[in-house]
């Protein structure tokens, strides 16, 4: 089965120097990044984003994958991210991380959308301490809704091991992370997208509200979807899968694997063990390549 992947981080060189600069941990930038990918075994891309990307594009190549979303995960590595996507003859679709806070950063957004092509945002309220809801969002929400873009929103557990890894403190604020605050946004701005990844990351119930509320909202369904150990009673990834397809439907429902570092690459055993549950739960084929391919398509334009 052919795939777009709808969630997935480039992780540049741009981005591992970005972190490794604000680590307080010893040593230049050069040190603290050998003395990661040694403790951790990761492969640490060098300074040619065409070089990653080629690496990139022969895991899609490898595994069937028809188009890949992949996020500047820090705004310094928004270049790379753009240069990657043009230089991927359609292959690669660019989200930049912004930060609805930062003065002129509305305005900002237009321009890449408009002149660098990139599909949309990658948020993090919780992370920079607002509300998707409140008023420092919503001049960037109608930059969003004016060009039709997508807004990945991303609500509950945020963890990132490689800013733990070096040191940065955790500033995350779940209180800016429930997905019911999704729900005045989409409503307020019907023509922008919004996505919730990782199945609201431990706010489902919440999540499957936005859904039921807005059709304009997404689910998708990337990661190891661990935040599924935190819910009590703990349901399956089958019943997850169950409950999200009855609210959403079967063309609100995204693939995503949230793949990040070499050596691991592109996460085929996330689309195995999807594939499979969606199998075993009776999903047909029709809606199976809805969820894997089809409404990827459809937002991004793809014909």
């Amino acid at each position: 089965m052919q795939v777009v992947d709808f969630h997935s981080h480039f992780f540049s060189r741009a981005y591992f120097e970005t972190l490794a600069a604000q680590s307080p941990q010893a040593g230049s930038v050069e040190e603290k990044l050998a003395a990661l990918a040694k403790r951790t075994g990761m492969e640490l891309p060098g300074a040619s984003v065409e070089a990653h990307l080629a690496r990139w594009i022969a895991e899609l190549d490898r595994y069937k994958v028809e188009h890949l979303c992949t996020f500047a995960s820090v705004p310094e590595e928004l270049p790379a991210v753009i240069e990657a996507a043009a230089l991927s003859n359609g292959r690669v679709s660019a989200f930049a991380l912004v930060n609805p806070r930062v003065e002129g950063v509305a305005a900002k957004v237009r321009g890449l959308l408009v002149e660098k092509r990139i599909r949309g945002v990658l948020l993090f309220p919780a992370l920079h301490h607002y509300r998707i809801d409140g008023p420092e969002a919503g001049p960037l929400c109608a930059v969003l809704a004016e060009q039709r873009a997508i807004a990945y929103v991303h609500c509950g557990l945020l963890v990132v091991k490689v800013r733990d890894l070096l040191g940065l403190p955790r500033t995350v604020d779940l209180r800016h992370a429930d997905p019911l605050h999704v729900i005045p946004a989409a409503n307020a701005h019907p023509d922008a997208r919004f996505v919730i990844p990782h199945f609201g990351a431990g706010y489902f119930r919440e999540a499957l509200f936005a859904g039921a509320q807005c059709p304009n909202v997404f689910v998708d369904t990337s990661s190891s979807n661990g935040w599924i150990a935190t819910q009590s009673p703990k349901p399956t990834l089958m019943q997850v899968f169950e409950r999200a397809l009855e609210v959403f439907g079967p063309t609100r429902v995204l693939f995503g694997t949230d793949s990040t570092t070499f050596p691991a690459g592109w996460r085929r055993d996330r689309w195995e063990e999807q594939h499979r549950v969606l199998t075993e739960i009776g999903a047909s084929a029709a809606d199976q390549e809805l969820v894997f391919r089809g409404n990827a398509r459809r937002l991004l334009g793809l014909g």
